[in-house]
């Protein structure tokens, strides 16, 4: 069987999979106005490039708030000044316990360079077989989701002002038992 693929059809579904797995493990990502701590010792820096000026750095478990993000790097208030730190240097939340890392910087590795321009880079390191044997799903990732969703007239108007055309797929095969 076939199906146009912004259609009903399992397409959709790997699209919302891929936007659950995606609201997994970015769940902590910020929003104005939240709070948040630093996990390890962390430069606060005049603006978000590695080589930027130095403020004055911050130790482990110094909470900030967040006023914004821009790329992998978050615009803070701490004491009252401003400044930019990377994201994986900051948990949502309460303090971090213990070592202080949130887990995430496991996963992800972001840093960018240049007062002219900026190189941004991205590794994935993989997860270990603990967290993919114990996953810990976020229902308000999920529900914000939803609130995504467009109709099918919605995403043939949008491909048509894109010039896309639609492609024919077949089906996945059902998985093995």
């Amino acid at each position: 069987m076939k199906s146009q693929a912004w259609g009903k059809s399992p397409l959709r579904a790997l699209a919302a999979s891929l936007a659950l797995a995606c609201g997994l493990l970015i769940g902590g990502m910020a929003h104005a106005g939240e709070t948040a701590y630093t996990v390890r010792p962390t430069d606060l820096k005049s603006r978000y490039y590695t080589d930027a000026q130095t403020l004055r750095s911050l130790p482990t478990n110094t909470r900030v708030e967040i006023l914004g993000r821009r790329g992998g790097w978050n615009h803070i208030k701490v004491e009252g000044k401003t400044g930019w730190v990377k994201m994986l240097s900051l948990r949502l939340g309460q303090a971090p316990q213990g070592r202080g890392d949130n887990g995430f910087s496991t996963l992800f590795n972001v840093a960018a360079t240049g007062g002219t321009g900026s190189t941004s880079t991205t590794g994935v390191r993989g997860l270990s077989e603990e967290k993919l044997n114990n996953p810990h799903p976020n229902p308000q990732q999920l529900a914000k989701m939803h609130t995504l969703e467009v109709s099918k007239a919605q995403a043939e108007r949008f491909a048509q002002a894109g010039h896309l055309k639609p492609e024919h797929m077949d089906y996945l095969p059902a998985p093995a038992k």
